[in-house]
Parts: C-alpha cells; sequence; structure tokens
C-alpha cells in the first residue's frame, strides 16, 4: 500500500469516471412523461388534501379562488353533503353510484381549474392551515417515490453496477484495512505483553543471581560483576530491538491511518459532487416546472378561445340544422304534392288511352259493320238480278 499525502488526496481514475455528473435530465420522452405524471399526482394529491378545508372556509377563501372556482367548489360541497345523506341512508345502492360517478366528476373538474392557475395553488398551500393526517404520510411516500424513481432513471445500468461495484470494493478495503490494523494491534500488544513477562523473568533472574551473588559475593565477586554487566548489556540490547520493533509497528498503523483518512476524504468529496448534482439536479426540474406550467397555461388560454368558437359555431349549426329540417319538411311536402300530381295526369293518360281505345275498337266494328251490310245488299241486289233474267228465257 502506498502513502497518500495528508494535504490532498488523489482519486483513482475509475473512482473519477463514475463520480463524474450524470445526465442531468431523462434522455428519453417516456421517463419525462414518467416524471410529468407523477409530479401532477403530486399535485393533484396536495390540492385534493387542501379542498375539503377550502369548502369548510369557502367565504374566507372566495375572493382569492374567484367566481369560477367558487361556483364549482360550492357545487362540490353540496354533492358531499348528498353523499353524507346517502350513506346514512341504508338501500340506496343505485343512487348512491350516480352520486360517486357526481362527485368524482366534480372533482376532476376543481383539479383541472386549480392547475391552470399553479401560482393559485402555491399561495394556498400557505394559507390554508391543515391537520396532520394519513394523507400527508402517503404524500410523502409518493413524493419518496417520485425522487427514487427520478434517480433510476437518471442512472443507467452500466453507471448502477459500476457504482454497486465501487461501494462493495471500498467496503472490502476498509474491512481488509481494518482487520489489518485489529491484527497489528493484537500483535503489538502480543509482543508487549511478551516483553513484560521477558523483562519480568529478567528481574526475577537478576533477583535469584543478586541472592546467589550476596551468597557468593566473597568468592565471585568478579564473575558477578561480570554477569551482571553482560546482563544489562542483553537486556539493552533487547530494550533497543524492541524499541526498533514498536516504531515499525506504529510506522505501519501510522500508514493505515493516513489510509483510512485518504479513503474518509474521498468519500467526502464524492458526497460533495453528488450534493452539488442533486442541487443543479432541482434547478433543472425546478425549470422545466416552470416552462411546463407557462406551455400548459398558454395551451390552456388557446384551447378556451377554442372552445369558445367551437360553442358559436355549434349554437349556427344547430340553428343551420333547425332550419334545414323545416326546408325537409317543405321539400316533402313539395314532392309529395307533385307526386299526387303526376298519379293524377298518368290516371288521366291511362283513361284518355282506354277511351281512346274502346272509340277506335267501336269505329272498327262499325266499320266492319256498314261493309258487312253493304256486302250483303251489293249480293242481295246482285241475286234478284240473276233470278228475273232467268224466268225471261224460259218464255
Amino acid at each position: 500500500l502506498g502513502m497518500a499525502t495528508p494535504g490532498k488526496v488523489a482519486i483513482p481514475l475509475g473512482v473519477r469516471r463514475l463520480l463524474e455528473p450524470h445526465q442531468l435530465k431523462p434522455d428519453s420522452t417516456e421517463a419525462e412523461r414518467i416524471l410529468t405524471v407523477l409530479d401532477q399526482t403530486i399535485t393533484k394529491l396536495e390540492i385534493t388534501r387542501l379542498i375539503p378545508r377550502i369548502t369548510g372556509s369557502l367565504e374566507r377563501f372566495a375572493r382569492i379562488l374567484g367566481p369560477k372556482i367558487t361556483t364549482s367548489l360550492m357545487e362540490h360541497r353540496k354533492l358531499s353533503k348528498e353523499m353524507q345523506h346517502l350513506l346514512a341512508s341504508p338501500g340506496e345502492e343505485e343512487t348512491m353510484g350516480a352520486g360517486e360517478q357526481r362527485l368524482k366528476s366534480s372533482l376532476r373538474h376543481i383539479l383541472r381549474l386549480f392547475l391552470a392557475n399553479p401560482l393559485l395553488c402555491q399561495g394556498l398551500k400557505y394559507q390554508v392551515q391543515v391537520r396532520a393526517s394519513s394523507a400527508d404520510v402517503f404524500i410523502k411516500a409518493f413524493v419518496e417515490f417520485r425522487d427514487f424513481m427520478l434517480e433510476r432513471l437518471l442512472t443507467s445500468p452500466v453507471e448502477e453496477e459500476e457504482k454497486i461495484q465501487f461501494m462493495e470494493d471500498m467496503s472490502l478495503k476498509i474491512e481488509q484495512n481494518t482487520e489489518m490494523i485489529t491484527a497489528l494491534r493484537a500483535e503489538l500488544a502480543a509482543a508487549i505483553q511478551m516483553r513484560k513477562e521477558e523483562i519480568n523473568k529478567k528481574d526475577k533472574m537478576i533477583e535469584d543471581l543478586k541472592i546467589t551473588m550476596q551468597n557468593l559475593v566473597r568468592d565471585c565477586k568478579a564473575d558477578i560483576q561480570q554477569i551482571k554487566q553482560e546482563g544489562q548489556k542483553q537486556q539493552k540490547e533487547e530494550e533497543e530491538d524492541f524499541q526498533e520493533r514498536c516504531a515499525r509497528l506504529q510506522q505501519n498503523v501510522q500508514h493505515l491511518q493516513a489510509e483510512f483518512t485518504a479513503l474518509v476524504l474521498e468519500h467526502r468529496a464524492s458526497e460533495q459532487l453528488l450534493r452539488k448534482r442533486k442541487c443543479r439536479t432541482e434547478m433543472e426540474i425546478e425549470n422545466w416546472i416552470q416552462k411546463y406550467d407557462t406551455d400548459m397555461a398558454e395551451k390552456q388560454a388557446t384551447y378556451e378561445e377554442i372552445q369558445a368558437v367551437y360553442t358559436e359555431e355549434k349554437a349556427q349549426l344547430a340553428l343551420l340544422m333547425k332550419k334545414h329540417a323545416l326546408l325537409l319538411q317543405e321539400y316533402s311536402q313539395i314532392e309529395e304534392e307533385r307526386r299526387m300530381l303526376k298519379q293524377k295526369e298518368e290516371e288521366k293518360l291511362q283513361e284518355s288511352a282506354r277511351r281512346n281505345h274502346a272509340a277506335t275498337c267501336i269505329q272498327a266494328v262499325w266499320r266492319g259493320y256498314v261493309v258487312r251490310s253493304f256486302i250483303k245488299s251489293k249480293m242481295k241486289k246482285a241475286k234478284g238480278k240473276g233470278k228475273g233474267k232467268g224466268k225471261g228465257g224460259k218464255k
């Protein structure tokens, strides 16, 4: 392990790359839509939490809310009272279902009106005093869920794996260093204890030798002095060796302590970078929220203008449809009259054709009768002439 300078901590290249600021906004439309839906849901939850308190003191907030929202809240309060009455009256399931639908529609309409005026929502949050309830816990949990989703959307799978791997490596390294320090401290304590035992043993031996020397002082004075000097020399050498060993162990402890300090500073630098990134992210989110509110306000104004034009054109269309229905009815009557006249003319033509045909038949019969009568008269005359000529020849 290398020594780290206490003044400046050297961050490895892999750690610097891992701790670089990520992209401050989602890089996909789906992620932006998810965050937009979550933010709108949080706003709707906060407004829904304030509505009961506002309806309870509607006269107080009427000037701030305006006539349109005040009217909608009064209608909502009326529907709420009706629902309470239905809940207290058993056997009204069908009516209760319809009331619930009306109450939900009224709540959606009120939320749309509030969302169209973001400044009003911000002002009401500071003016309306609401008691703490379970709704606060739910909203707080939903906000935490939104922050968690934002962090997950801003972190790619590769970065997440690198971050987890880096934290595991750092934890393992700290654990190894801690174990090494503990082992060195235990080894140092064992060495000190062993040295104390050796010193105690030497002291005891010296005491024994002193007793022996006192007994043999007259006979072995020179030997005792030599042995004492050798013992002192050996003790001094062992003490010097012990001091060198203690200095070496202390140096290792200081080295490990410096590495530990470097890791702490490195983690603090990482935390500072992450805090800066969080601040930039919050500022970016605030800017996007303001831009979204501005765009939605412009679109809402455009929608209202188009809605007014549409309502006017719809009224004109209804008037034209009414006139068209009247004209269509008159046209049907005229067509019926024309059909009746045409039918009568056809009947007259058929009657005239029948009469002509009958007259033709009568004339043909009459002509045939006249021709036959003429032929008969001719034949009678011819027969009369023949009979007269026969009588005259016989005479």
